[in-house]
C-alpha cells in the first residue's frame, strides 16, 4: 500500500525562507543539513528505505518526514522555531487511500521499553525472593489457623505439596516476561507497536536485535507491507533490511542522492568482502 505518494524538501534558495534574518536563533537546524545532497523529490514505495552513514541526514529526513505527516511518536523532542518552518516550506503528496495511523518510532523508543522490562523484571526478582522465603516458612514450619485463615490454609497447604518452582509461578504475574532476551522483547516490541493500514516511520529498528532477530523483523515489514496495507519509511544501515524485499533504496551518501540496490551500497559491499576475505575459515 502506498499511502505517502511523495515529498520534496527545499533547495539551498529555498530553506533559507526557513530563516527569519530579524530573529536569533540557538540553533539552524536543519538548513544545511540536506540540500547539499541535492535530494530530487522523493519517490515512495510500499516499503522505502534511506541509508547512509552517521552524519548522513537519514534520521534528519526521517524527523521531517513525520513532523510534516504529524506522526504520532512516543517522545517528542522540540526542535525550535527553524525546523518547523523548514517542514511548513516542505511539501508531500499523498494517494486518495488515507491510513489510520502514522507513527514514528525510533531505537529510543525500543530502549525505553527495555528499560521497563527491565524494572518489571527487577520487581519480579524481588517478588520472587519473598515467595521464597514464604515458602520454606510454611513448608517447615507449623502454623495455627483460625476458619478466617482460608488464604493462608491454602497456601501452607500448597508449600507442603508443591515444589518451590510451582509455588512461586503461580502467585507470580508476568512471570513470563523475565524469560525473554533484549533481543526478544525488542522484537516483541516492534510486532506490538505496528498493526494494520498505517504509515510507519522507523529510525534503525536494528538496533537491539541479533542477526537472526533482525531477520525475523524483515519478514514481519515484508508481511505487514504485502498482506496488512502497511507503509514504511525506515532509516538502516544493517544489511538484512537493506534487502527488504521491492525495497526503494535512496543513499544519502552520494551526492546528488540517488536510488541504489542494496547490493551496490558501501556498508554491503564491506560485508561482503570481509567475508569473501575469510572464505576460508568457513570452509574447513
Amino acid at each position: 500500500m502506498i499511502y505517502l505518494k511523495s515529498f520534496q524538501i527545499p533547495n539551498e534558495e529555498r530553506e533559507l525562507a526557513a530563516i527569519d534574518d530579524r530573529r536569533i536563533y540557538n540553533t539552524s537546524y536543519p538548513v544545511g543539513v540536506l540540500s547539499p545532497k541535492k535530494i530530487d523529490k522523493i519517490i515512495f514505495s510500499p516499503i522505502t528505505i534511506f541509508y547512509g552513514g552517521n552524519g548522513s541526514g537519514k534520521t534528519t529526513l526521517l524527523n521531517i518526514i513525520s513532523e510534516k505527516l504529524n506522526a504520532s511518536r512516543k517522545n517528542v523532542i522540540e526542535k525550535g522555531t527553524i525546523f518547523h518552518n523548514y517542514v511548513r516550506i516542505c511539501r508531500e503528496e499523498m494517494s486518495f487511500e488515507e491510513p489510520d495511523e502514522v507513527k514514528y518510532i525510533s531505537s529510543d523508543d525500543v530502549f525505553d521499553y527495555l528499560l521497563d522490562i527491565r524494572a518489571i523484571n527487577a520487581s519480579i526478582n524481588r517478588r520472587k525472593n519473598t515467595l521464597t522465603k514464604e515458602f520454606l516458612d510454611k513448608k517447615f514450619n507449623k502454623h495455627e489457623f483460625s476458619i478466617q485463615d482460608h488464604e493462608d490454609l491454602k497456601d501452607t497447604y500448597d508449600a507442603k505439596h508443591k515444589t518451590m518452582s510451582s509455588f512461586i509461578r503461580e502467585r507470580l504475574t508476568n512471570n513470563n516476561i523475565i524469560e525473554q532476551s533484549n533481543g526478544e522483547s525488542a522484537l516483541m516490541f516492534w510486532e506490538q507497536d505496528i498493526t494494520e493500514n498505517g504509515i510507519y516511520l522507523l529510525d534503525e529498528p536494528e538496533n537491539s536485535l541479533s542477526a537472526e532477530n533482525q531477520l525475523k523483523l524483515k519478514k514481519f515489514i515484508e508481511d505487514s507491507a504485502r498482506f496488512y496495507n502497511c507503509q514504511f519509511v525506515i532509516s538502516t544501515h544493517s544489511p538484512f533490511l537493506l534487502k527488504l524485499e521491492e525495497a526503494t533504496i535512496y543513499d544519502l551518501d552520494s551526492v546528488p542522492v540517488k536510488t541504489k540496490k542494496w547490493n551496490e551500497l558501501d556498508n554491503v559491499k564491506l560485508y561482503y568482502n570481509f567475508f569473501k576475505e575469510n572464505k576460508k575459515e568457513f570452509e574447513e
